[in-house]
């Protein structure tokens, strides 16, 4: 090859790398519109009541978050089968926690149950709900990561607007209570409280410590294991049962070849069970 062919070879090179660039850059997209909250976003956002779902408040301007948990988790039970309670250890309880805690353990030596209040269909609650043999999806949005538990399909929403808890003497309890998270550095920061009383309990399967309306739970989230995993601290106080924090740290797996499905925790589907029903297996 001559020298002038050479230079004909290399200037058409050239050419056609400057052609693949330019046809490989996309033509610039005109900025979104600024969204443009509507009257009625205006008045709900006036009265503080403004949905984690408004668009309004989904369009805020925030600083992004450092990880986003969207997807379906499981605990980590690769060390300990079961790494899914929360004791023990177990902290100091108040005589009365105590008493329910003696007589589960001595009618589970008895190969009984003591007050299955999840056999027969009361919410696990938290913290148990994050815990169970059963997937947990969760969907995180700039203003809300909505929680929904394969075990029963209960629904827990931690709400990231900056929304403050709702005054206690007006609060509605429920098993999950009212969940309100801020980001921390690298970590998101779950304050609880708002709980129900009655048929809450922090352990089972025959450590039976229940739990009060005063349960306050904070939770400190942080992605793992290059994000294939979700460690969550958690620091527990209840007044009426233990004394001082009761401390526990789970990991749960991300799960990617499988979905939760609907369940639905109906009565008389275990109304055939020795563990719900029958005078000689449960001790209400």
């Amino acid at each position: 090859m001559t020298s002038l062919m050479r230079i004909r070879v290399a200037a058409a090179a050239a050419a056609l790398s400057l052609a693949v660039a330019g046809c490989s850059t996309a033509p610039s997209q005109p900025a979104a519109p600024a969204y443009t909250p509507t009257e009625a976003e205006i008045e709900a956002e006036k009265a503080g009541i403004l949905s984690a779902l408004a668009p309004a408040n989904l369009n805020k301007a925030r600083p992004a978050p450092p990880f986003d948990v969207t997807s379906n988790w499981f605990i980590d039970v690769s060390q300990n089968p079961m790494a899914w309670h929360f004791g023990p250890p177990y902290p100091k309880l108040t005589a009365a926690a105590q008493k329910e805690f003696d007589t589960s353990n001595k009618y589970r030596a008895e190969g009984k149950v003591y007050k299955d209040d999840i056999g027969q269909c009361w919410p696990a609650g938290l913290p148990l709900i994050m815990t169970r043999y059963w997937q947990m999806a969760m969907i995180q949005k700039p203003t809300a990561i909505y929680m929904i538990s394969g075990f029963m399909n209960s629904v827990r929403i931690i709400y990231l607007d900056g929304r403050k808890h709702t005054d206690l003497d007006v609060i509605v309890r429920t098993w999950n209570g009212e969940s309100i998270g801020t980001w921390e550095g690298n970590e998101l920061v779950v304050d609880t409280i708002g709980f129900r009383g009655d048929h809450h309990w922090m352990d089972q399967d025959g450590a039976a410590i229940p739990a009060g309306e005063k349960l306050h739970i904070v939770e400190r989230f942080r992605m793992v294991n290059e994000g294939k995993q979700l460690e969550i601290e958690y620091t527990m106080t209840d007044p009426d049962n233990w004394e001082g924090e009761w401390k526990s740290t789970k990991r749960f797996n991300r799960v990617v070849d499988a979905d939760i499905q609907e369940v639905s925790c109906l009565p008389d589907l275990n109304e055939h069970l020795q563990s719900t029903t029958s005078k000689t297996q449960v001790f209400q």
